[in-house]
């Protein structure tokens, strides 16, 4: 792809004032593109990633208000004319098991992680379309290819969903030129394991030993420790951005690749062992 159409591409980034996507917008910025970045906080969106210029538009933004979002959507395309590469990082993490979750505390994870980023994608569309061109970035997680971490339940269910809402939204855009990779990373040493990005359940029930050790652990032993560096991590994003045909799935880490073969693994292994009970459900010929 031509530097200089690269250049000019125009990043609208979600989640910008912390962890991958402040990082993102650092590295866009330092190489003079574009860049149209939300938070709820625009102060510290600014104080993190600096102050409004020609190329860089801060906003603040709420993802569960579709009019906050189209908003932003419009004063992005009213100052660069466009929207080129849309990254749906914003998100947080929800500890507790699926019992001890309240209605209120499971429904609040899914506003943000997944109808979030619906109401991003609903608003941008209709520029991508116009275009006929445009990539969009929906983060995942390890946590929405794999689910069997105790306590992480409803934030695996989040996952899961964009997962899925991504491949359909995939062959959707297809015809227009649009690209979609859902962005699926391990343990980045961000800020995501902070109170301000990880919520607890109120309620904790003694019984679930296996769901207190799994939060003591990442508090007490992941946090300030994992192995991911946000800074290549953002790199990656980039480079796929540039790629012609980029993947629809960008594994990012070593334990992510680990843990996806896991999967794999696990998978097959049920198919196989049950593929008589499996294929014997239809209808006799």
């Amino acid at each position: 792809m031509n530097t200089q159409v690269q250049t000019q591409h125009v990043w609208f980034i979600t989640g910008a004032s912390k962890g991958f996507g402040l990082e993102l917008v650092k590295q866009l910025l330092e190489q003079g593109k574009r860049v149209a970045a939300t938070s709820r906080n625009i102060d510290e969106l600014r104080r993190a990633a600096g102050p409004e210029s020609a190329s860089f538009l801060p906003l603040t933004v709420d993802l569960a208000s579709e009019a906050s979002v189209g908003e932003a959507v419009a004063a992005t395309i009213k100052q660069f004319g466009r929207i080129d590469v849309v990254v749906n990082n914003a998100g947080y993490g929800q500890l507790g098991s699926l019992e001890e979750l309240t209605d209120q505390e499971a429904r609040a994870n899914f506003e943000v992680n997944v109808f979030g980023t619906l109401n991003v994608i609903r608003q941008v569309m209709p520029q991508l379309r116009k275009q006929q061109a445009g990539h969009i970035f929906n983060f995942s997680s390890i946590a929405g290819i794999l689910g069997t971490f105790p306590g992480w339940g409803v934030y695996c269910a989040t996952k899961f969903a964009v997962e899925g809402l991504s491949e359909s939204l995939s062959a959707e855009v297809a015809p227009f030129g649009i690209k979609v990779t859902i962005v699926e990373p391990g343990y980045f040493r961000t800020d995501f394991l902070s109170s301000d990005s990880l919520r607890v359940s109120q309620q904790q029930l003694a019984e679930y030993a296996l769901v207190r050790e799994s939060i003591d652990v990442h508090q007490q032993h992941v946090k300030g420790n994992q192995p991911g560096d946000p800074q290549k991590g953002a790199a990656a994003l980039i480079r796929i951005a540039a790629e012609e045909n980029p993947p629809l799935h960008l594994l990012l880490g070593q334990d992510a690749y680990d843990m996806t073969e896991l999967k794999i693994k696990a998978l097959q292994e049920d198919m196989v062992q049950w593929k008589e009970l499996s294929v014997s459900t239809g209808f006799t010929k």
